[in-house]
């Protein structure tokens, strides 16, 4: 039955590559329904009442009142519409990607930095612990994220600039900051739209399901150079996920 509802290739949505994505695109189509059937509803009714109240059938106007109840249950017909959406499907989908957060021992967990005009992408590296970031320790060349390696849960630690990989097939979990502006982190083949806000570390889950490079879009209106804000997602399966961030920790130890 839900592949029935499910129009969202008519809707000329991006390619499903999150396994929540399903989810939303199914609650997306049935709103697309239900305002495709307003519309020829209403549609026909205005058609209707172009020609059954014409100037040449009604020259005198008439002011009195049309009685009827054919327009409050098709009113109320609508709310109901509107609640069964709101309840049976945006509350639930959203409850379910916002509070079912999975366990980090078990996801890929990862931080993202925005700044003007780029995604800085932070791993914990083999041991799964984030090192120490400072302000102090900022450079804008080589040092974007001020990552102290003197801490010795950052020695190992990855970093990367509008590069973010991630493995096929497991929960990911992706810390979102800003250093100036806000930002907003946009996927749309994975339904992910979140903005970082300066002073706020908000974290955002999702699955991804199919490997290939996908672009990271910044869909909050940044600074003069906001076009320049594009960063890419690299999925690919756990194996090849391991052996990059295996070169990567081999390539920071140096």
């Amino acid at each position: 039955m839900k592949d029935f509802f499910d129009i969202s290739h008519l809707l000329g949505l991006p390619e499903n590559a999150a396994s929540h994505a399903a989810g939303i695109d199914y609650a997306l189509g049935l709103v697309h329904l239900l305002m495709a059937a307003l519309f020829i509803g209403w549609g026909a009714f205005f058609i209707y009442c172009l020609f059954r109240f014409r100037a040449k059938k009604n020259p005198v106007a008439q002011y009195a009142l049309v009685k009827g109840k054919f327009s409050t249950f098709q009113e109320g017909g609508v709310v109901l519409a509107e609640i069964a959406l709101l309840f049976g499907f945006a509350i639930p989908t959203w409850s379910t990607i916002k509070s079912d957060f999975p366990a980090a021992e078990s996801a890929t967990v990862v931080h993202v930095v925005a700044e003007q005009f780029a995604w800085n992408i932070h791993y914990p590296g083999p041991d799964g612990q984030f090192g120490r970031r400072s302000i102090d320790l900022i450079n804008a060349a080589t040092n974007p994220l001020g990552l102290d390696r003197s801490d010795p849960n950052a020695v190992d630690d990855i970093t990367t600039v509008n590069e973010l990989h991630l493995p096929a097939n497991k929960s990911v979990i992706i810390h979102l900051s800003s250093k100036d502006v806000i930002h907003s982190f946009g996927v749309p083949q994975f339904r992910v739209k979140q903005d970082a806000i300066p002073g706020l570390s908000i974290p955002i889950w999702f699955v991804p399901t199919v490997a290939g490079e996908y672009e990271i879009a910044c869909a909050q209106l940044c600074g003069l150079s906001h076009y320049r804000m594009r960063g890419f997602v690299t999925v690919s399966p756990q194996a090849e996920y391991d052996a990059w961030l295996a070169e990567q920790a081999e390539l920071a130890a140096l």
